[in-house]
């Protein structure tokens, strides 16, 4: 219930002003969000890259319903891919992307010529794209567009979410020789009828669509914290004999930064997906909603500044 309400909340303004003016928000957020601009965003890759870790960057700004805004976020993720090439970052961090940043949520065919530029630019700097999934009445529409884009950057990545009953079926037809597969367990609602609202059923598919990709020819990216699913990560490399570069970790700025670092002096490869930007509120709601506990963190910290 209290996972709904939050998710409920990320869509609602007055539970963003209530928010926005409460003392501790701004640390809170800062656990979670890599700054606010471009040039903070490139010190935390930095930081993340002198630490053996792997980044992908994502510029908030979800929900555009104006196609000038789907441009400025365009030339905003145009920006940040020159100045990763300019400083030598461009190696070691990618970009993730949410159609709905770029006017998926007007037109598909806008949103994909959008992405298309936005790939481009992955490419003239050395890196690559990840889309992310968001609603689940986006998710087949994501997809679409992602084929599109592979025509041309065949590298180009995407998300698929555990909670949806049919993330098993999406994980088998993506995972073959030369595609990249982001697996998350899921930050948005849905109703039943298409998605797991059981934390345990949803870490049942996580497993399932992990097996999937494990055993496939694609390049796995396993999002998640969990202790029990990374050592069962472990135990399907083995299994598959996959090597250590053959997928990634994938794990949130700001959460178990310990976990990160003992994974990479352990061999593997982790990415810290970072998000930056000004639009912070509707990211910063889900990241309480996957983890109600951190609700504790966050009135501790309002108490502490009031």
């Amino acid at each position: 219930m209290l996972r709904q309400a939050l998710l409920a909340a990320s869509h609602s303004r007055a539970a963003r002003r209530i928010v926005e003016i409460a003392p501790g928000t701004r640390r809170m957020v800062r656990r979670f969000v890599a700054g606010e601009t471009t040039d903070d965003a490139l010190g935390v890759t930095a930081e993340l890259a002198d630490a053996g870790l792997l980044v992908s960057l994502i510029a908030l700004g979800e929900d555009t319903l104006d196609t000038g805004q789907a441009d400025t976020n365009v030339d905003d993720y145009a920006e940040l891919l020159v100045r990763l090439g300019e400083v030598g970052l461009a190696g070691v961090a990618e970009v993730s992307l949410k159609l709905s940043a770029v006017g998926q949520a007007l037109d598909e065919a806008l949103a994909l010529a959008n992405a298309r530029r936005i790939c481009a630019a992955a490419r003239d700097a050395g890196t690559t794209v990840t889309l992310d999934t968001e609603e689940y009445e986006t998710v087949d529409a994501t997809l679409r567009v992602c084929a599109e884009l592979r025509r041309e950057y065949p590298d180009t990545g995407v998300a698929i979410q555990s909670y949806l009953r049919r993330s098993e079926e999406y994980c088998a037809e993506l995972a073959h020789e030369g595609s990249r597969v982001r697996l998350c367990k899921g930050a948005y609602s849905a109703p039943e009828s298409v998605a797991f609202s059981d934390p345990v059923e949803i870490d049942k598919s996580y497993v399932r669509c992990m097996r999937v990709l494990m055993a496939g020819q694609g390049y796995p990216m396993l999002a998640t914290h969990d202790p029990r699913l990374i050592e069962i990560a472990g135990a399907l490399t083995t299994l598959n004999d996959r090597d250590p570069s053959g997928f990634e970790y994938q794990m949130l700025y700001g959460v178990r930064t310990h976990e990160q670092r003992r994974l990479a002096g352990e061999g593997a490869q982790v990415r810290v997906y970072a998000a930056f930007g000004r639009e912070w509120y509707a990211y910063f709601m889900r990241r309480l909603a996957e983890k109600p506990s951190n609700l504790a963190f966050f009135f501790r910290s309002a108490a502490a500044e009031s």
